[in-house]
């Protein structure tokens, strides 16, 4: 779950980066600045990275700040889900991403299971949309929406994507490991769920 000091950080640098957005008075600019930079210290002292390097990730937005969204497809086949192995981690998550402004999040799912595994899907089913920092995923800079789409295949074939260098289907109980920043196992066991419950309602934290 996510630390105390991460959260303060991240609300922090989110009330900083809204007064940046809509103050006019120079005054408070500089101060809301002044607390920008104290996020950013915090992010420092308890990460270990380079100052500049948090700026470029943590405190390099513009405009009223918002939990970004990562959308995740939920795609069985013979009571197997489709997961990719990540080029970053060497671990396996449900293929997706962030959203892509101008697509619909059903466009952005279809899009990335077919960019990360080779399969073309149609999504059918809005399973969940859960709060990232509600479960135990490793702590982030951001606050992130987490939204699972169960999707059918109609075409493609398996194929590695420039992401991804492993395409397979695992069932429930011998799942590999998890790229834990994507996807943590009690939500693959709640997907499962959804395959053999079809009627069951989207969850939602």
């Amino acid at each position: 779950m996510s630390l105390k000091w991460l959260e303060w950080a991240k609300r922090i640098q989110s009330l900083s980066q809204s007064g940046l957005t809509f103050s006019k008075d120079v005054f408070d600019l500089e101060r809301f600045e002044e607390l920008r930079t104290i996020s950013v210290e915090i992010m420092e002292e308890h990460t270990g990275l380079e100052m500049q390097k948090i700026k470029e990730l943590f405190a390099n937005e513009k405009g009223y700040q918002t939990p970004k969204m990562d959308v995740r497809g939920a795609v069985f086949h013979e009571g197997k889900i489709l997961m990719v192995r990540e080029n970053i981690d060497n671990r396996w998550a449900l293929p997706g991403g962030f959203c892509d402004i101008g697509l619909s999040p059903a466009e952005n799912i279809a899009k990335e299971i077919q960019e990360e595994s080779g399969y073309i899907v149609v999504p059918t089913k809005m399973l969940a949309l859960l709060d990232m920092n509600k479960h135990p995923h490793p702590p982030q800079p951001f606050h992130y929406y987490k939204l699972f789409i169960q999707c059918e295949i109609v075409g493609g074939e398996a194929k590695n994507g420039v992401e991804t260098k492993g395409v397979e289907f695992f069932p429930e109980h011998d799942l590999p490991e998890l790229s834990l920043n994507r996807n943590v196992e009690s939500q693959l066991h709640t997907l499962f769920d959804f395959e053999k419950n079809p009627t069951r309602a989207t969850l939602f934290d």
